[in-house]
């Protein structure tokens, strides 16, 4: 038995924990985000922040609101669908894609029913992702930013820049389901400025030095690297060879000329996965992607490197350095 004191002692102490249990009990659980992405940490540091920066412009803040489980395929496309099954199983509350159509499908194939938010070059429509633009319909929408359907306009630009080159090569990942179209668009594109256009495929860093070495050996003219993550991942690579051989090459995506390539086209890759953050942000305060269109590009950059210019020995023309969005010196 125990005495009156130790009675009121105990009761006391247990009204006292109860309002602060309660209290805990009715504490909302932060939401975790799933980013899926098919590089590495280190290659994504970019796209990460744009991502926080839109997650932010709709209230949230990882740490604070909001949790996030990072994916990371490290160059290897055929682990998607085990990272994609693995969000699944974590109950994330959306899963965010940014700048991967494998890592959307990897992600759509996974789940029907946990929102994704993806942002992809090609026409998400013809790929099968989501049943239209306006109406994405399912569980799925996102960003469209159309570097896909490119290839017309940086081959002009190319040709603008070295009108009397008869040669253009094109690199491609012959695994990306883009590679197709990419080629036939190039092609078309050839013909009717009247050009040699060469396809070379490669997806390791061994078939990207094969590639260069063919194209060199086929007198190339100059290079256009088609957009694609696997390619993109190995920008260094990739800009160190053309400085090497001294083969003007124009490039889908900024960072290739931030760290030293000629010049590059494209939609800009940070609106891109800012818009990415503010749909998981919208999503996750409720809306759903049914009824969230599938936003397209807007915002378009070309970028122009003049200490590359100059190490090639090419002189910009006006007309160019009169179009860039930005030049570096």
């Amino acid at each position: 038995m125990i005495g009156r004191r130790e009675f009121i002692t105990l009761v006391g102490g247990a009204a006292a924990a109860w309002p602060v249990a309660g209290y805990a009990q009715q504490q909302p659980a932060v939401p975790v985000v799933g980013f899926l992405f098919p590089g590495s940490p280190e290659l994504s540091t970019g796209i990460v922040a744009a991502f926080r920066k839109g997650l932010g412009e709709t209230g949230f803040a990882e740490g604070r609101n909001v949790a996030i489980e990072f994916r990371f395929g490290y160059n290897e496309n055929a682990r998607l669908p085990e990272l994609a099954a693995d969000l699944v199983h974590r109950r994330v509350a959306v899963i965010a894609t940014p700048g991967s159509t494998p890592a959307a499908l990897a992600a759509k194939a996974a789940t029907s029913t946990i929102p994704i938010v993806f942002s992809i070059g090609p026409d998400p429509v013809e790929i099968g992702l989501v049943a239209s633009l306006n109406r994405p319909g399912g569980n799925v929408t996102g960003f469209s930013s159309l570097n896909a359907e490119l290839g017309a306009k940086r081959l002009g630009l190319l040709h603008e820049l070295l009108p009397s080159a008869e040669r253009f090569a094109v690199l491609v990942n012959p695994s990306n389901r883009n590679a197709g179209p990419l080629t036939r668009d190039a092609q078309a594109t050839g013909s009717a400025i009247g050009r040699q256009i060469e396809i070379f495929a490669a997806n390791t860093n061994g078939e990207i030095d094969a590639a260069f070495a063919s194209l060199l050996r086929n007198r190339a003219d100059a290079l256009l690297v088609s957009p694609d993550p696997l390619l993109d991942s190995r920008r260094v690579q990739l800009v160190t060879l053309a400085a090497h051989h001294r083969l003007p090459t124009l490039y889908p995506f900024r960072e290739n000329v931030e760290i030293g390539g000629l010049m590059s086209y494209g939609s800009s890759a940070a609106d891109r996965d800012r818009q990415v953050g503010i749909y998981t942000g919208r999503i996750l305060k409720g809306e759903k992607p049914a009824d969230l269109p599938v936003m397209q590009a807007a915002k378009f950059e070309f970028i122009i490197n003049l200490i590359t210019a100059k190490a090639l020995g090419l002189e910009i023309p006006a007309t160019l350095l009169a179009r860039a969005d930005e030049v570096i010196e």
